[in-house]
């Protein structure tokens, strides 16, 4: 009896702890804020609860800005057309998407166009409408 409450309080925790680590898009990201990003990618990490890219961006005074940006589920991305070589390092691409509240280098994506012009959706968290912002300022 002992050792199912101990296993069923460590379920309990874990859990917890991945629930916490979790979070909306209106927490950390600003629906006011679109953003368009062009840049070479550096690296794509297919984890979840959210896969992450890794972009460098030429901001306006000509200095490297180093993004984070947010995409969905890696299963949401493999339905979504993807595969884990989509994004090889040095590719360069468009990202759609939205700044983070904060102001970092952060963003949630909305979709991606590849050097081809062909379109992937990411499966943000946003749930503000279908359509990605169109022409939004660069940061």
């Amino acid at each position: 009896m002992n050792s199912k409450l101990i296993a069923i309080l460590g379920i309990a925790a874990l859990a917890m702890s991945v629930a916490s680590a979790h979070h909306s898009f209106s927490a950390e990201f600003d629906s006011n804020k679109p953003v368009t990003l062009e840049g070479t990618v550096v690296k794509m990490d297919f984890v979840n609860p959210h896969s992450w890219l890794y972009l460098d961006v030429k901001g306006p005074d000509g200095q490297i800005q180093h993004w984070s940006v947010e995409g969905g589920a890696p299963g949401v991305l493999l339905r979504n057309g993807w595969t884990r070589t989509t994004l090889p390092e040095g590719t360069k691409i468009i990202v759609h998407g939205f700044m983070s509240k904060d102001g970092a280098y952060r963003a949630n994506s909305r979709d991606i166009q590849l050097p081809d012009g062909k379109k992937l959706e990411t499966g943000s968290s946003y749930t503000g409408g279908k359509e990605a912002p169109k022409e939004a300022p660069k940061k």
